[in-house]
């Protein structure tokens, strides 16, 4: 499998890249994850977008969101890998990825997440430590996460 990784503001985005974008991001998370919620929050047009496509295909993707949006510091969210591609790694390259885009987009060395509780340990492998009590949003458990680089 050969990706091609491509990187966006909002406004580079073409409608087939948006579409299979939003596309992707209610397959998972409101239909896999039965969880209803307003996806489309604003927050896109003021992101990045990081996109790993395997063809016509998109594989893999995450929203890079600027200090103050989410966070007071810059934060990696809405991150995705399709059921199709799956334990192949994609999710840790597209994690590294994320990481090296946000901290030189938004010349900073803090990133800040919010986590699915159960994702812990994965992103703790990429150095994020929890800096919050367990809560639940959109009935699911989240924690937030930071990532400091020195």
């Amino acid at each position: 499998m050969q990706l091609t990784w491509v990187y966006k503001n909002f406004n580079e985005l073409t409608t087939i890249e948006l579409f299979d974008i939003l596309h992707l991001r209610c397959e998972v998370f409101i239909v896999e994850q039965n969880c209803v919620y307003q996806d489309i929050d604003g927050k896109d047009k003021k992101s990045f977008h990081l996109m790993a496509w395997n063809g016509n295909e998109l594989v893999a993707y995450t929203r890079l969101v600027p200090p103050g949006i989410s966070f007071e510091e810059a934060s990696i969210g809405r991150v995705i890998t399709s059921p199709r591609y799956r334990g192949l790694g994609v999710g840790i390259t597209l994690i590294e990825k994320s990481i090296e885009h946000t901290l030189q987009t938004y010349h900073t060395n803090t990133i800040k997440i919010g986590a699915q509780l159960y994702l812990k340990k994965f992103y703790s492998d990429f150095g994020f430590e929890q800096c919050s009590d367990t809560y639940l949003e959109d009935g699911i458990p989240h924690i937030d996460m930071l990532l400091i680089k020195p």
